[in-house]
């Protein structure tokens, strides 16, 4: 006769934003995982970044913040949970632990490591990547790691085929996401031009409704083979066109992590901000498909651990010095093999 499982109600915590909620993917599914358990896995986030995850196999429900803690503390003490993992670690997530008054562990999110490297370019980070950080957070009920990498799932008998995207492009193209929250983590109009211009494929933009009048320019001076998809598409839309591509350049952004998700060819370009941090591609199982172009050892980098509307030191070295030229050997040598 089997053993009856245990049922474990757990609640993860994380409010934001793209990137950092598609990292937490994998300490989802291996909750799933954990022997002897039947775990019912909850999430709480921000409303707007619900469809990362209305379509995991591995949430059971999502609660969302809608601007009310108040009223999300008020459902979330109904559900009674067994154990909390914060994966935020703010005041939000705090208080809202202070009320469940349940067991529950947090993150590290090494803020003083942070401050001191980009203050006074003083200490190192611990070489280990946010994912594994999360999964600290998760050991006490069991969790471990199944190295498989991170999810992300598109809704359930729905077309997220866009359309719009020129009948050209559906012979295949690179994607290149040319946004980022911060200025200081975008590489400047021009270095991108030059890209755009010396990759011999085609090339889709892809961003958010803030990047569509920058990728117009873009693509007005780029050439016939580079569309702009930024502000068209829907996020489930922009994964999916991410996760066709033959190859993806980005910024240190949501949809990098998304394109790690699928395990594609990506190359990551890094301003401000820098590896260390913990966040780059996550591809346990393909490493070699993930290449990190970055200036290294400039004296003023890290400049902050998010970024800046501009560089505080006026030169913007971090992207600046970055060659055009590094960014397109890099898609050739990924093009090569199947160049059409």
């Amino acid at each position: 006769m089997s053993q009856e499982l245990r049922h474990v109600k757990v609640l993860v915590i994380r409010f934001s934003s793209i990137g950092d909620i598609v990292l937490t993917t994998p300490v989802l599914r291996c909750l799933k995982q954990v022997s002897g358990c039947k775990m019912e896995v909850h999430f709480a986030t921000k409303e707007a970044y619900a469809i990362l995850l209305m379509h995991n196999p591995h949430v059971d429900k999502l609660h969302l913040h809608d601007g009310s803690l108040s009223d999300l503390i008020k459902s979330l003490r109904a559900e009674r949970f067994d154990y909390i993992i914060d994966l935020h670690n703010n005041i939000r997530s705090a208080i809202i632990k202070l009320f469940l008054n349940r067991p529950g562990s947090s993150f590290r999110k090494l803020n003083t490591e942070k401050w001191l490297l980009t203050n006074f370019k003083r200490g190192k980070l611990p070489p280990i990547h946010l994912v594994d950080r999360y999964f600290e957070a998760a050991f006490a009920v069991g969790t471990t790691n199944d190295g498989k990498g991170l999810d992300f799932f598109f809704p359930e008998r729905q077309n997220v085929m866009p359309s719009g995207l020129p009948d050209e492009f559906q012979k295949g193209y690179v994607a290149f996401v040319i946004g980022g929250k911060h200025a200081t983590k975008r590489l400047p109009n021009e270095k991108i031009i030059n890209i755009c211009r010396g990759i011999p494929y085609r090339v889709l933009l892809l961003g958010g409704s803030e990047d569509a009048a920058n990728g117009e320019t873009i693509a007005a001076s780029s050439g016939d083979s580079v569309f702009n998809g930024c502000g068209i598409f829907s996020l489930p839309q922009s994964a999916y066109l991410v996760k066709q591509a033959r190859v993806v350049i980005s910024h240190d952004t949501g949809l990098m992590h998304i394109a790690a998700a699928f395990n594609c060819k990506l190359i990551s370009v890094w301003g401000n901000t820098i590896p260390e941090f913990g966040m780059t591609p996550y591809m346990p199982l393909y490493p070699e498909r993930s290449v990190i172009i970055e200036i290294k050892d400039l004296p003023c980098r890290p400049c902050t651990k998010i970024g800046y509307p501009k560089c505080p030191k006026g030169h913007f070295d971090c992207m600046m010095k970055i060659k055009e030229i590094r960014v397109i050997q890099e898609v050739i040598k990924h093009l090569e093999p199947q160049q059409t």
